[in-house]
């Protein structure tokens, strides 16, 4: 739906506002109670209604088909009670060890950016035969922001009857976070709760190129045994068969097209990158509750790492929630410096891009309107 444009132009040369303008992202201060973080942690909207058989694995690449296989018997293996004895806890009971699988309790995703490894952390998700309830998927970030909601101790009894937690994007950047994942996963683990996560990088290798890598690498191996490693080789399937990226179009294409964009958002890159750095990651998906398009003017290169991975935070939940992006300024493929892309999270920013450039082709039909 259109609306109409005011009849005089602005000083800027920009279009004229209309009465009724577009959103700003950053007039917003989403607040975001813990019973919603809870409740969110189903699969994105984007990957709602995926499923093993719509995966599309490259021919070329035979260990995508093997993934689907070896993930969909996974799935057929927490059909029966939970590992501890029932799918709810007991409060008052003590479990039998004998009871508690003994190995790797869960599947480890690894491969590159767009090989499809959230699609199949998701119809794992679905495919487990299980109540919603019983099952949680969120990414790496949101369940350690969940424990910082509720606490460790609240956090292990809402996961601990569950039959499956799903992570995606399962990163370590930095040693508080080791230490709080690796106990947390123990504890679920104890409990028989089956794991899965997703990652560009193997579990005995998380932390290679980051920040005190050698201080908690112990902490580290003690993660990667509660997962078996399944390697998914491919290209990006964003890219596979699909044109180049659009070029970014004028400021006055994008601010004509957020105007004339029922439920569209309308920012310059520098004041969205500043509000990001006074909103919690963990609210990034609640900040773009109800954007049909988000519309930047002015973008350019992001000036420093730590903005650069609120941005990251910032694409992957636009990307979930199908959010396409209409910008002005440098192309996509530029936000990130060289030394960002050869530095420890240089698989992050690549993952950025990919998803950003795929949400900007989506976002190219805005222009016509």
């Amino acid at each position: 739906m259109s609306t109409s444009l005011s009849p005089s132009a602005s000083a800027s040369g920009r279009p004229p506002i209309a009465d009724a303008g577009p959103q700003s992202l950053c007039a917003r201060e989403p607040r975001v109670p813990a019973e919603r973080l809870v409740a969110e942690m189903v699969p994105p909207p984007r990957f709602d209604a995926v499923r093993f058989d719509t995966y599309d694995p490259d021919p070329a690449q035979p260990s995508q088909s093997e993934a689907v296989t070896v993930l969909a018997d996974f799935a057929a293996g927490l059909g029966g009670a939970h590992a501890s004895g029932s799918g709810k806890k007991r409060w008052f009971s003590r479990t039998p060890k004998s009871t508690v699988p003994t190995g790797p309790r869960g599947v480890y995703l690894d491969g590159g950016y767009g090989v499809g490894k959230t699609h199949l952390l998701a119809s794992l998700w679905h495919a487990t035969p299980a109540e919603p309830a019983l099952k949680a998927f969120g990414t790496f970030v949101e369940l350690t922001n969940l424990v910082g909601a509720l606490g460790f101790q609240q956090t292990v009894q809402t996961l601990g009857g569950h039959r499956l937690l799903c992570i995606d994007e399962f990163e370590l950047d930095d040693p508080g976070d080791t230490v709080l994942v690796s106990s947390l996963l123990s504890r679920l683990v104890e409990q028989g709760v089956a794991l899965a996560a997703t990652s560009n990088t193997l579990p005995g290798k998380l932390g290679e190129g980051r920040f005190a890598a050698a201080d908690f690498l112990r902490e580290i191996q003690g993660l990667s045994a509660h997962f078996r490693p399944l390697r998914i080789d491919g290209q990006d399937y964003r890219h596979r068969g699909l044109p180049e990226a659009p070029a970014p179009f004028s400021d006055e294409q994008v601010t004509k097209a957020a105007y004339a964009t029922e439920g569209a958002s309308l920012d310059d890159f520098p004041g969205l990158l500043e509000h990001l750095a006074r909103v919690h990651p963990s609210r990034y998906g609640a900040l773009t509750d109800g954007i049909a398009a988000v519309c930047l003017t002015d973008v350019g290169p992001v000036p420093d790492q730590s903005t650069a991975l609120r941005l990251v935070v910032l694409a992957d939940r636009l990307y979930d929630r199908e959010v396409p992006v209409l910008a002005a300024g440098v192309p996509f493929d530029r936000l990130f410096s060289d030394e960002m892309l050869n530095g420890g999270y240089r698989k992050k920013y690549f993952r950025a891009i990919s998803r950003l450039t795929a949400l900007a082709r989506d976002a190219k039909p805005l222009v016509s309107q």
